[in-house]
């Protein structure tokens, strides 16, 4: 490789030596080489800026990761060719960072640089830095106002402005100001003398929690970083923070590598959350990226939600971090009155009901809520009209005759088309009794407004979900019907929730099934009012379930804590480490041939994945996940060195595992 290479250009004796990752997704060249440094790119040649080298005889980007008066390589050493700025963007901190975080996923460090620094826009990197105005003191928030409805959070908060490194999971109560406690404990950080860095999963939680870290911290002290704001604001709001500017980032993923002078928080909302995994190599989690910068530069650390991850649960288990936790009377005391309910037999008593696919009880708390001129909030798993259909004779799935596709119906008056092909199917006959009608199989929340618009005539109906979501909607009598994660906030709350179709989120063939429900539920419920100001919630399910019965007594951590056991007992993430091997058979084989797993390693599957690929999975205890994600990278280095045809995706505990 160049790096390593006779070169042409005699080197001048004494040069310097800059130790350079090259941006080549490569496996076995994941490791530092050494250029020489010229004479005229010394000034500029930073450790921490941009560069580019000759490398196997193409030019190619690099970040200069150190320099050096030696090398430890008895060759010639080519030259830089190019520093493509001087500016500084990979700091020390997010360089080990990044080398820690490639480490545990079997990824590569130029992958994870990748995600680190967003790309270089020139004209922001060039213009001129407006004179800054000596920022006023920020006073620590009052540990006993926003968080003394929680014992252990107010020694919480003074443990983040005396400087020291405290780790919590905190479980939020119903109808928290999550967004203006995470900016008391960023102020109480900044007070101190110290950075912050808070990851949310969605930009309309950024927008809220901007506004009340604003508020806490006053104008200039903090920026926004996310993918969604373009290539110069985000690397705009990346230099500010990388050149001391502000000392707090807060974003959606794209901020959990942000480089932040003297850190001493790393936080996380609702880190169950989807939106937080990482769809790049090599898949990175945000919560894990921040626990593992919590952990190298002994910060403290934040993980809050209204529900609890079996992840954050092995924390307190642990010992890693402390529970920050309402009392039972406080929670009675702010917990709507929650109530689960049947199906079929309560829809048989009402008429109104039954029209408008309502259990009784979830008819009447609706019917009182609205007569109180209170918002209804309504949950359905599901977007569109009917994504699923079915014969009305015989109920087979009606699949598109081309692909074999789900049909669905995206209106009332429309004709069914594939969900997958997009071919319309007017002339469908079920080819098992030869029926032509359809009946649904799924309600999505699109025909649930349609039906409870006629339910309850003269009432205003709002739908959120993917086309527009609301961020928030006033607090009369209305119905809102909104797909989990999409649902706004009413002024005053609401004075019911419904969460229907439960059987959606309950019964998917997923290993987080019942964590996600809850995590829904919760998320849902926690907008209602409290009991004592009329606020119902009504889930139609089975009572008897464990995420319905967590949902009712408000307790996250009683759940977290059987799914964890139960996944201890069975041998799933976060008790075990789990590797996801996806390809073409012959190349899952050749890999696993190849790697020298740790010992105790269980090899699982394999299953058929997308096309004609299929996934093995890989179990190891978590004391050997540094000796499996090692053992992978080395195997995966050694097909890239012999130039194998088919690639091989590697996954450290993926969200999905079957």
């Amino acid at each position: 490789m160049t790096g390593t290479r006779r070169s042409d250009r005699r080197p001048a004796d004494g040069s310097p030596v800059a130790r350079v990752c090259v941006d080549v997704p490569l496996a076995h060249l994941d490791r530092p080489f050494d250029y020489l440094v010229p004479a005229e790119l010394d000034a500029q040649a930073v450790p921490g800026a941009r560069v580019k080298v000759r490398f196997a005889g193409q030019l190619v980007d690099g970040w200069l990761l150190e320099r050096a008066d030696d090398s430890g390589h008895t060759g010639r050493l080519a030259y830089l060719e190019k520093v493509v700025s001087p500016e500084p963007v990979l700091s020390p901190e997010v360089a080990r960072l990044a080398r820690a975080v490639a480490d545990r996923y079997a990824g590569s460090l130029a992958d994870v640089l990748r995600l680190a620094v967003p790309p270089r826009h020139a004209r922001v990197e060039k213009e001129a830095p407006a004179a800054p105005e000596p920022p006023a003191p920020v006073p620590a928030p009052d540990p006993d106002r926003g968080w003394s409805a929680y014992p252990a959070g107010p020694a919480y908060l003074r443990a983040l402005a005396d400087g020291r490194a405290p780790r919590a999971v905190w479980s939020a109560l119903p109808g928290e100001d999550w967004a203006a406690r995470y900016a008391d404990a960023v102020a109480a950080t900044v007070a101190g003398g110290r950075g912050a860095v808070v990851v949310v999963a969605d930009n309309r939680d950024l927008d809220r929690l901007d506004a009340a870290v604003g508020a806490a911290l006053g104008p200039g002290r903090h920026v926004c970083l996310s993918a969604a704001l373009g290539p110069a604001r985000r690397y705009r709001a990346f230099l500010a923070a990388r050149r001391g500017d502000v000392p707090v980032v807060i974003g959606t993923r794209a901020a959990m590598f942000a480089p932040v002078e003297r850190l001493g928080l790393v936080a996380v909302w609702d880190d169950g959350d989807d939106l937080h995994a990482e769809p790049r190599a090599p898949y990175p989690h945000a919560r894990e990226v921040l626990l593992t910068r919590a952990q190298l530069a002994e910060t403290g650390a934040l993980v809050g939600g209204y529900a609890r991850t079996a992840e954050a649960q092995l924390l307190v288990e642990t010992g890693w971090a402390r529970e920050v936790v309402a009392d039972r009377a406080t929670v009675r005391a702010r917990t709507p009155a929650i109530a689960p309910t049947g199906d079929d037999p309560q829809l048989a008593r009402d008429p109104g009901a039954a029209t408008a696919r309502l259990p009784s009880l979830a008819w009447t708390a609706a019917r009182d809520a609205l007569r109180a001129d209170a918002p209804v909030l309504v949950q359905v798993p599901r977007r569109g009209y009917l994504p699923s259909v079915s014969c009305a004779d015989c109920r087979t799935p009606a699949r598109c005759p081309h692909c074999a596709g789900p049909l669905a119906l995206p209106s009332a008056t429309a004709t069914p088309a594939c969900r997958w092909c997009g071919r319309v199917a007017a002339a469908y006959a079920c080819p098992e009794c030869g029926g032509r009608r359809l009946r649904a199989a799924v309600t999505g929340a699109r025909r649930t407004a349609e039906e409870l618009g006629r339910a309850f005539p003269g009432v205003p109906v709002r739908t959120s979900g993917r086309d527009e979501v609301l961020a928030a909607v006033p607090g009369g009598a209305g119905l809102v019907i909104a797909t989990p994660g999409a649902e706004p906030v009413a002024d005053g709350g609401y004075g019911a929730v419904l969460l229907l179709d439960s059987w959606a989120l309950l019964t998917r063939a997923d290993l987080r099934a019942g964590e996600e429900a809850l995590r829904r539920w919760m998320a849902a419920a926690a907008l209602a009012r409290p009991a004592g100001d009329g606020g119902r919630v009504v889930v139609v399910a089975d009572g008897a379930l464990a995420p319905v019965q967590a949902l009712l007594r408000w307790d996250a951590g009683w759940f977290a804590a059987r799914e964890l056991a139960e996944r201890r007992e069975l041998g799933f993430p976060p008790a075990v480490r789990m590797a996801s091997v996806t390809g073409l058979p012959a190349a899952v084989a050749d890999l696993l041939d190849e790697a020298r797993l740790p010992e105790g390693a269980e090899v699982l599957g394999p299953v058929p994945a997308d096309g004609e690929r299929e996934r093995m999975l890989v179990r190891v205890p978590r004391a050997r996940a540094a000796a499996l994600a090692g053992a992978l990278h080395a195997a995966a280095g050694s097909r890239s060195a012999r130039k194998a045809a088919d690639p091989v995706r590697l996954q450290v505990d993926p969200l999905d595992l079957f």
